[in-house]
C-alpha cells in the first residue's frame, strides 16, 4: 500500500475540517429556529455538588412543574413574564464569557426539548451539565447529569440510571429514607449528596453530618455560593 504523503494528509485534514464546519453550520441553522423562555444567564462558580468550585455559565430556563415550597428561585416558575431567547443568542453569550462548562437549570429545564441547546453548546466545545428533578422525560446531550429528586413530583424511573450525581435536599429526618430510596435506583458510581435546605440548615445540619458518618456512601453538599455571596 502506498504511504500517504504530506499532501494527502493535508487534503484529508482539509476535508475533515470542511466536514466539521458543515456539521457546525447545520447545528447553527437549527439554533435559529429554536428558543426557550429564559429567566437569566450568567457566569459564576458552581456552588453545589460534585462540580463545586468550577467556573460555569448558568442558563436558567423559566417554567416549573414541581414548585417546591422551599424553592429559592421561585421567580423562575412563571413563563409568561420571561422573554424567549434563541439558542443562537444563548450560545453567543456563553462564548463571549469564554464558557467552558454550561449548567442548564430552572425551574425545570426538562419541560423543553434540550437537544438543540446542548448540540449547539457542544459544537462550541462547551461541556453541558444538567440540574433537574427528572420528573419529565430526559432530552439533550449531557456530560454531567445531576438529579435532585422531589417528594412532591418524583423522578421518572427511567431517568434514574442516567444520573451522574444524586443530590437530595434535607429538611427533616423523613428525607433520609427518601434519599435512600432514590439512591437505590442509580447506576454504580453515581455520586450521592445530601444538602440541607437553606432555611432549615441550622436545624438539620447535625443530623446530616451524623447520617453521613454512619452511611459513608453519602457526601455533604453545601450551597457554597450563598456563603460566598455570589450568584
Amino acid at each position: 500500500m502506498k504511504e500517504k504523503g504530506y499532501a494527502d494528509v493535508l487534503n484529508s485534514d482539509i476535508q475533515s475540517a470542511e466536514s466539521s464546519l458543515c456539521e457546525k453550520d447545520s447545528v447553527c441553522r437549527e439554533c435559529e429556529s429554536f428558543s426557550y423562555p429564559l429567566m437569566e444567564q450568567f457566569l459564576s462558580l458552581q456552588g453545589e455538588g460534585f462540580n463545586t468550585g468550577k467556573a460555569a455559565y448558568f442558563i436558567r430556563l423559566a417554567g416549573c412543574n414541581v414548585r417546591c415550597d422551599f424553592c429559592d428561585v421561585k421567580q423562575s416558575w412563571n413563563v409568561a413574564d420571561r422573554p424567549l431567547a434563541s439558542v443562537g443568542s444563548i450560545v453567543d453569550n456563553a462564548r463571549k464569557h469564554n464558557a467552558v462548562n454550561a449548567v442548564v437549570t430552572g425551574g425545570e429545564p426538562l419541560l423543553y426539548d434540550l437537544n438543540p441547546l446542548t448540540r449547539a453548546l457542544k459544537a462550541e466545545g462547551i461541556c453541558t451539565w444538567l440540574e433537574t428533578s427528572a420528573s419529565k422525560p430526559l432530552s439533550g446531550i449531557w456530560d454531567w447529569i445531576c438529579i435532585s429528586p422531589k417528594t412532591k413530583r418524583p423522578p421518572l424511573e427511567e431517568n434514574m440510571i442516567y444520573a451522574d450525581e444524586l443530590k437530595v435536599v434535607i429538611r427533616d429526618e423523613s428525607d433520609f429514607s427518601f434519599a435512600e430510596l432514590y439512591a437505590s435506583k442509580t447506576k454504580k458510581g453515581c455520586m450521592l449528596y445530601l444538602q440541607a435546605e437553606w432555611e432549615s440548615e441550622k436545624k438539620v445540619m447535625k443530623s446530616i453530618i451524623d447520617y453521613i458518618e454512619h452511611h459513608p456512601i453519602w457526601r455533604l453538599s453545601l450551597q457554597t455560593h450563598k456563603y460566598l455571596d455570589i450568584r
